[in-house]
């Protein structure tokens, strides 16, 4: 069966002088419809150039030098920027972290939905209107009405990101992809975006791509895990295998710098810091932070490959 994503070997890099940095190394991953994918890491991973590189948006002096993003049949990663606007904002949606990145200040929380809808679809502005009610309940904004008549300062954080999140559903995408969603809201409000998103996709069979750092939200939202470690997927699972029984180093590092909720008790950390494009290492990239390393992580990058534990991890040592 053909998957609704299926990136192969996307390879991401950064044209800096006389020099080409590489952000994101031959990575790969499919999702299927209505099927939930989290890409974890740490800051500096290539979690969100992955994203972006999906819809090919990727900012110079950044492109896509290889690889393929097949979406429905056609190959994203080929596609020009008139054919892209056909998908981008239609087909697949993006929610970014600070919402105020999406709302455009000066317009109304209607203006800016109702021109979205008409710029995607043939439809009357009073068709456009009802579309965007309709989305609005379906992210339970109150009042919804009267809330097109307001602008984006006059909600708070929460429930702009949930207008944020009607606004991405305004086409009926086929999938969305959510870049650190919750990152700056309460922990409260964090869990309610994202029962709402889990909601969202089971109701309208929609996949999901959650782009975070923060391995606990993903366990509760996703049925598979893509954990990203410079550049490159270093292990890639299902959620319930690789959150119970992590198989990388790099994994049971994140995994175990989990608060447990132990008043007191002294948070694990993973020793180091990830390293910069400019210095990756030879081998492999988690070779200086990793307390299992042999010779021959030093020498040779591991490829992805099936484990005994059932996932596929990139890694030298584990079996």
């Amino acid at each position: 069966m053909e998957h609704l994503l299926d990136v192969k070997d996307i390879l991401v890099q950064f044209r800096m002088r006389d020099i080409a940095l590489t952000a994101v190394n031959k990575v790969s991953f499919s999702v299927d419809k209505g099927e939930r994918l989290g890409l974890v890491g740490e800051s500096g991973a290539g979690k969100s150039v992955t994203g972006f590189s999906i819809i090919n948006q990727i900012s110079k002096p950044g492109f896509i030098a290889s690889g393929s993003v097949m979406f429905e049949g056609q190959d994203l990663a080929q596609m020009s920027d008139k054919e892209l606007r056909t998908i981008r904002g239609n087909r697949i949606s993006m929610i970014f972290q600070d919402p105020m990145m999406t709302l455009n200040p000066v317009l109304t929380i209607g203006q800016q939905m109702i021109e979205t809808v008409l710029a995607h679809s043939k439809v009357s502005k009073k068709e456009a209107e009802k579309i965007a009610l309709d989305k609005l309940r379906k992210v339970y904004i109150p009042s919804p009405e009267k809330r097109l008549k307001q602008y984006p300062h006059e909600f708070s954080g929460g429930m702009r990101q949930r207008i944020v999140i009607a606004i991405a559903l305004l086409t009926d995408p086929a999938l969305i992809i959510a870049d650190e969603p919750t990152t700056a809201l309460d922990v409260t409000i964090q869990a309610e975006i994202m029962d709402l998103l889990l909601e969202l996709c089971e109701k309208d069979n929609m996949g999901l791509i959650l782009i975070t750092h923060d391995l606990g939200v993903v366990s509760q939202v996703t049925e598979k895990i893509a954990v990203m470690y410079a550049g490159r997927i270093v292990e890639l699972g299902s959620t319930d295998t690789v959150c119970a029984t992590p198989t990388h180093p790099y994994t049971q590092g994140l995994i175990a710098a989990l608060p447990d909720g132990a008043k007191g008790d002294r948070l694990n950390q993973i020793r180091g810091s990830m390293p910069s494009l400019t210095n990756i290492p030879k081998g492999c990239a988690f070779n200086n932070r990793c307390d299992y390393c042999k010779d021959i992580c030093f020498e040779v990058v591991p490829e992805l490959e099936l484990k005994k534990s059932g996932v596929m991890a990139a890694c030298h040592v584990v079996e």
